[in-house]
Order: C-alpha cells, then structure tokens, then sequence
C-alpha cells in the first residue's frame, strides 16, 4: 500500500543539525537501540563525523505508529551538504516526495540552504521547513522565522521550532512528515523503472546500488539492465536499509531499498541510472541522469618513489566507493612518477588526500591545483587540456578559453565592501544583489573558476569573520587572454612548477615565484640562473650565487699574472661544470611554492 509509504529527506547547510535531526528520529521510531546508538549514525566514515558534513548519501527505513494510529513506513534520505557534490543532493531529491528544511536558529538561512532548497523545489517537494538549535543561548528563532516567511511565504507560527540535540519537539517533525508529504504515486503493474540515486561498493555483494522504485517492483531472482550502461545483472541480493543491510523478497512501486549488484567497480553502476527488467523494459529512463565531470585537477605523487605501486592501488580503492574520482599515470621531471587526478571540487580533493593519508597511511605531495582549459589550435582542432604542461606552443594557438562559474555569496550586509573587494581582484564580474532579509545580502557574481580554487573560500571566511558562505554551479567556457607562466631553473622548464595565468598576471606572479625559489634552491659549485618566462619571453630572473672555493688561498706573494691565470682556470672548470651540472630541486622548494599560490 503506497498510502503508508513517506519518502522524504532532509536538506541544509553544513553544520546545521542534520545528522543530529536524523538520529533522533531513528531513536524515536525505534529504528535505532539505545545500546547502538552512536553520534551521526548515518555519518559512517571518520571524516565525516569530524567534519560535521554528510560526504556519502545514505538512506534508512523506520517505521512510525503516527497519533492516528496507522503505522507509516518512513524512507529517509540523508544527502550530502556541501556544494561538490550537488548532483549526488539532486538525484536523492528525485527519490522523494518531501524535504525537511533544517536552519539554525543562531545563523538564520546560507547559501546552501538556499541552494538545495532551490534543488527540492524545483524537484516539485512538499517542503517541510523547521528550526533547529532553539536552545542555544545566541538563538534567535523569531527573525529566522520571518526570514523563512519571506523565503517561502508559509507564516511564521506554523514553522516548526526544535532541538534535536536535547530531543525538543522532535515527534512534531515525524507528525509534520505524515501530514504533509504526499505519498508515492507509483504502480506495481507497469513496467519497472528504480532510479538509482548512490552506490557503494562491498568486498563481498559487489557494487551495492540505492534505489527508489519509481514503478513496478523487483525481486532477487529477476534479471534486470541498467538502461544508460546497458549493463544486465543478476542480483546478489535485493532489500531495505534498517539502517544496515537487511534482505527481503522484493521491493515494490513507492518503495526505497538496495540492489547488490556483484559489479566490481561503480563505473558500471553511475548515479542517476535507472534500473529495468531485462525480459519486460520500461520504454525510456528517468530523465536527468548526466556524466559527473570533474572540475579541479592535480598532480598526486608519492613523497618516496618506491609508494608508486601503494598509490596506485589505493587509488583504485578509492574510485571503487567513488565513481567521480578519476586518475592517469603521469610523470613530471621534478617529482617522477605520480598520478594526475580530477575532482569536483576543492572540498573533494581534500577528502582525497586526507583519506589517502590516513586510510592508506601514504606520504604524498598534492601539486597545485589547476582547471581544464579548452584550447582551439590554428588548424581549427579544439583540445581539451587540465594540465600546464600539456599545453601546445604560442605559435599554434588561436585562443584559450577557461571555465567560468555563477556564485552567489550570502553575507551580512556589513561586509558588503570587502566581498566586492575580494570578488572583484580576482577577475570576477558583478551581476545582480538582492536582499532576502533585513541585515543580509545575497550577491551574485560570475567568476573564473581558477580563481576560485586556490584560496577563495578560506579568504572570504576570514574577511567575513566566519559569516558569509557560497555556492557555485558552472557557467560556461569563455576565451580569455591567457599564458603559460614557465619556470626554467639552469635553462631546463620545470613541468611540475609550470601554470596557466592571465597576462596581466604573470609578471607579478613570476617575479614573487622567483624571488622565494631563489632563497630554497641550495647553491652548486656554479651559479644557477632561475626564469620565469610567459608568452615566449622571459619577464623575472634572479642567479642563485656559486659556491666559490678560494683557490688565491695559497699564492700569497708575487705577480698579479698568477693569480688572474688561478681564476681564470677556476672560471673554464665553472663554465665546464654548469654545462653538465644537473640542479635538483628540493621537495621544500615545491612545497613553498605551492604555499605561496595560497598566500
């Protein structure tokens, strides 16, 4: 019976009580015993609990005997938080019929609260909006109230205030849920359609794909096909999460459960897909599903060159759990052998590295980050390129166009200037403002995305005091007049050193890069000249001075001759010797380097 089902999810900004919200429903419906009950149940991963964000989505089964006395089978999706992973957040919306708007009552509505909620309405959710953290000293329910009255036009005294830490008013959230989401309108006798909005991959099942049945139903002895991958499969096993895996028989229309799937790796098994029968298939899949592209590349090495073969294999793990993970062999002259990666964004990159770190107990160095430039040659070919070094000859390029972004930034008016200010230095445009609640601006602005990357978020929050918050989506490629900024050490380029700035940029740029090299790289027996050269000339130079071994110590006393023929033998052998010298540069000079693109 489809009239007992409620599917829903619950949608905010990092830190606004979500995890917490859901493990006190899971404790009220007795999903969950007081015995295993632990902090952010359905935060499984160690870095998520410490982070305080949702990285993996999740979904869990309660059930719930409502003041009418009927029992509701709930389906609640936990989404992730934070802006890299927004389609994840708007697959799982697809899976609902309702979503639970969670703001802090000390810090009103930010960006990602906005942006998700944008998602769910656009996805047709009933949405459920409740305050959250009431009892904290510096609450302020009533203005949150009125910010949400303007926001989404339901009056104030209806919005449900709560804390789900001390477990305040927290049955009122399950009563709201039963009341106001609509129940799913799917039908067991058409042909089946489940969109499958996560995954993750088991050493045992295989892939394990989350699913919501949108129509039909689906057992374990059932040959289904994935329509985008045309993948067919014989389950492992079909069932329910309670939170953990729990089979049954068979799921039907309106219903949200797991497939084991036996796949090896996630690739086969993409979010957004939709799983058919193979004998009876529907006729199209759902709509929405796309090719998660990633947006940030970099260089990943190991820190000893004998780790290649452990990256390599815990990389692979990595990507087994994460299909937006992706990864190529490369080589570079200044640190080996390595791997350039693609990530969502910056926040993803850094779950990488921190769990390559800790999981993998690896020693690794992350090169700079950069972003894929679509590059049109004179021949009229357009190549795509993420990294510095693969970039073709001046010559041969008729323009470079790089990835722009839409952000908007919600802050407290006070820091308009400084936004601006900081917005504006880095090639971003200004597009339009508005003011959804007294005392706060929502500013929107077009920016390139490799601006964006290095630094932008952490300087936003120190000249905003921790106030302000962002999100993005991608805008489109625009051509700009754009160089490669070289850095040669002894007359050799240094690929792993090598960016792609803007012209007006790179003579500052270069001359700050050389001025901090020549203070690392430790001094040879010969002087060693450092470049750095953009658009085929050389616009920074500095010498990292020769050591010099004294050879007038001995020839005290007579001609000035000999002493001149002494230096002059030294000057040859120099000369000589800077001919095959090799410089290497040290692992520190990269490091600071890469430190001062974040300065």
């Amino acid at each position: 019976m489809t009239d007992l089902i409620r599917n829903f999810c619950i949608i905010a900004h990092i830190d606004h009580g979500k995890s917490t919200l859901a493990d006190r429903l899971l404790q009220l419906t007795g999903t969950i015993s007081e015995r295993e009950m632990t902090e952010q149940v359905l935060d499984s991963m160690d870095l998520e609990r410490e982070k305080g964000v949702t990285i993996k989505a999740s979904a869990v089964r309660m059930n719930y005997r409502a003041r009418n006395g009927q029992v509701y089978e709930l389906n609640l999706i936990d989404t992730p938080g934070h802006v890299d992973f927004g389609y994840e957040v708007s697959r799982a919306l697809e899976a609902c019929e309702g979503a639970i708007l969670v703001v802090d009552a000390s810090q009103g509505v930010e960006a990602q609260t906005l942006a998700n909620l944008y998602l769910a309405l656009e996805a047709d959710l009933e949405i459920i909006p409740v305050i959250n953290k009431i009892d904290l000293p510096s609450a302020h329910p009533d203005e949150v109230a009125e910010e949400l009255e303007n926001l989404l036009g339901i009056p104030g005294e209806e919005i449900l205030r709560i804390s789900a830490k001390a477990g305040l008013n927290v049955e009122e959230v399950l009563e709201a849920v039963v009341q106001r989401v609509p129940p799913p309108r799917g039908r067991d006798d058409l042909p089946l359609k489940a969109l499958i909005f996560d995954s993750h991959y088991d050493p045992y099942k295989g892939v394990v794909a989350y699913i919501r049945v949108m129509d039909g139903k689906l057992s374990a002895s059932d040959t289904l096909r994935m329509m985008i991958t045309r993948a067919t499969i014989k389950p492992i096993e079909v069932g329910i999460f309670a939170p953990d895996l729990r089979p049954t028989s068979e799921l039907h229309a309106g219903e949200v459960g797991y497939v084991a799937t036996g796949f090896k790796t996630v690739r086969e098994c993409r979010v957004g897909d939709t799983i058919t029968l193979a004998t009876n298939p529907a006729a199209e899949p759902l709509p929405g599903y796309r090719k998660v592209k990633p947006m940030v590349f970099a260089g990943i090495y190991p820190v000893e060159g004998e780790d290649y073969e452990d990256l390599r294999d815990a990389l692979e793990k990595l990507q087994l759990n994460d299909a937006s993970l992706i990864y190529e062999p490369e080589t570079s002259q200044a640190l080996n052998f390595g791997f350039r990666c693609g990530f969502l964004g910056m926040f993803h990159m850094e779950i990488i590295q921190e769990r390559l770190e800790r999981e993998y107990d690896l020693d690794i160095i992350v090169t700079a980050p950069s972003v894929e430039y679509e590059v049109k040659l004179k021949t009229g070919e357009t190549i795509l390129i993420d990294s510095p070094a693969e970039l073709p000859e001046e010559g041969e390029i008729e323009e470079i166009r790089e990835p722009w972004m839409y952000i908007q930034i919600f802050s407290p008016t006070e820091y308009y200037g400084t936004i601006m200010d900081l917005v504006t230095k880095r090639r971003g445009i200004f597009a339009s403002q508005e003011y959804p609640a007294p005392n706060r601006v929502q500013l929107n602005f077009e920016i390139p995305l490799s601006e964006l990357i290095v630094d932008f978020f952490d300087q936003l929050k120190s000249r905003t005091r921790g106030y302000a918050s962002l999100d993005y989506q991608f805008a489109e490629y625009r051509p700009d007049d754009l160089v490669k900024l070289q850095i040669l050490v002894n007359a050799e380029p240094v690929d792993a050193l090598a960016s792609i700035v803007h012209r007006d940029a790179a003579y500052h740029i270069g001359q700050t890069l050389i001025s901090k090299l020549k203070d690392i790289i430790p001094r040879q027996l010969f002087a060693v000249p450092i470049q750095a050269s953009a658009g085929g000339r050389v616009i920074s130079r500095a010498n990292v001075k020769a050591l010099r071994k004294d050879v007038l110590a001995k020839c005290y006393g007579g001609d000035i001759t000999r002493k001149k023929k002494l230096l002059e033998k030294q000057k040859r052998g120099k000369k000589r010797m800077k001919m095959v010298g090799n410089v290497e540069i040290p692992q520190e000079a990269f490091m600071a380097v890469l430190r001062l693109r974040e300065d």
